[in-house]
């Protein structure tokens, strides 16, 4: 065996939703802050990414958890989302995760019945706090990100549903959150391969008319993903996050359950200390905690805290043959998509 690069990975799921961490290969990523370190991925170079991420080593389903060295000194360790379409500046289920992962494999030390783990990412510092039992994670709450609405019920034209409302929101990542029922669909798994695709519909449609601008943060400007949601009758919210090139997030989402709370507080109707289900697709549940009210340039802002947990499946090593004729990846449109 010759290989010329070589990574190690943790395989973790969280709530069925697969999160590969980078444990080993990888020493670090060109810039000063997790911000441009977030750019260098996306705009100068993506070829680690396209690398993990595209056939024959990966498939659509699923992300990896970058790991590099924190940019702010009150951080244990950087994290930026590596998934199918670009680099993310954050994912609740990745981080989750990756905190399962430092901590079962003693690469930070595990103290029961507590443990905290510091993220430096591009959307700013996130702690997550493990609870754990006889070196088993069995919840993970992450202090998350500010989220803030930038524009409630917007509405975008659309070719096959007339007029959809969305709520433009950020929760780590801008999502346009909408109510499933506007299309005449439900979340179940039945759908999913319908919901998946008229996400990237509207994906595609909302992001061609809303530059969805961070006010303080350019390397975070732009549409991440379509959220679809309902009210379940206990009171809980069903979500399916649609991602790019034509899936569905088999977990609750950690980012887009931060963005639905500020969504809920504009709206009045949660306040401080109110927590709400997020229930996936496939019946997986995150919490999410409104803490407190903040701001973020001129938006109002809710702190949140999002829990739920995560399972370690596997450890692979990934390599790359000099002689591979397929060094960066391939797609087909039979899996891919257009």
């Amino acid at each position: 065996m010759r290989w010329q690069r070589t990574l190690q990975t943790v395989d973790v799921h969280c709530a069925g939703e697969i999160g590969r961490v980078i444990t080993g290969g990888v020493l670090n990523v060109p810039g000063a802050t997790m911000a441009e370190k977030l750019h260098h991925l996306n705009a100068v170079d993506d070829r680690l990414r396209r690398f993990l991420c595209s056939e024959p080593r990966s498939g659509p389903a699923g992300s990896f958890c970058l790991l590099t060295p924190a940019t702010d000194p009150r951080a244990d360790v950087g994290l930026v989302i590596l998934q199918p379409d670009q680099a993310h500046a954050m994912s609740g289920s990745n981080a989750m995760c990756a905190t399962t992962a430092l901590l079962e494999t003693g690469m930070v030390a595990m103290v029961e019945p507590t443990s905290r783990v510091v993220f430096d990412t591009a959307a700013g510092l996130v702690t997550a706090t493990a609870t754990s039992h006889a070196g088993k994670v069995t919840r993970v709450t992450l202090d998350m990100p500010p989220a803030f609405v930038a524009g409630l019920d917007r509405v975008v034209e659309t070719p096959d549903w007339g007029p959809v409302r969305y709520d433009l929101c950020f929760g780590g990542i801008f999502y346009a959150l909408v109510d499933v029922d506007q299309l005449g669909m439900t979340i179940r798994p039945q759908e999913a391969r319908d919901l998946a695709m008229a996400g990237v519909r509207l994906h595609a449609l909302i992001a061609a008319a809303e530059p969805a601008l961070h006010p303080t943060v350019p390397a975070l400007n732009g549409l991440s993903y379509v959220m679809f949601r309902s009210a379940e009758p206990d009171g809980a919210l069903r979500t399916c996050t649609t991602l790019r090139p034509g899936r569905a997030d088999r977990s609750p989402c950690g980012t887009g359950s931060n963005s639905n709370m500020a969504s809920q507080a504009a709206r009045g109707r949660v306040r401080p200390g109110d927590k709400v289900v997020s229930r996936s697709i496939i019946g997986g549940e995150f919490v999410t905690e409104f803490v407190e009210e903040t701001a973020i340039g001129p938006y109002r802002a809710t702190r949140n805290r999002v829990s739920g947990q995560a399972w370690i499946y596997g450890m692979s090593q990934i390599g790359l043959d000099p002689s591979d004729p397929f060094p960066e990846g391939f797609t087909l449109s039979d899996t891919w998509g257009g």
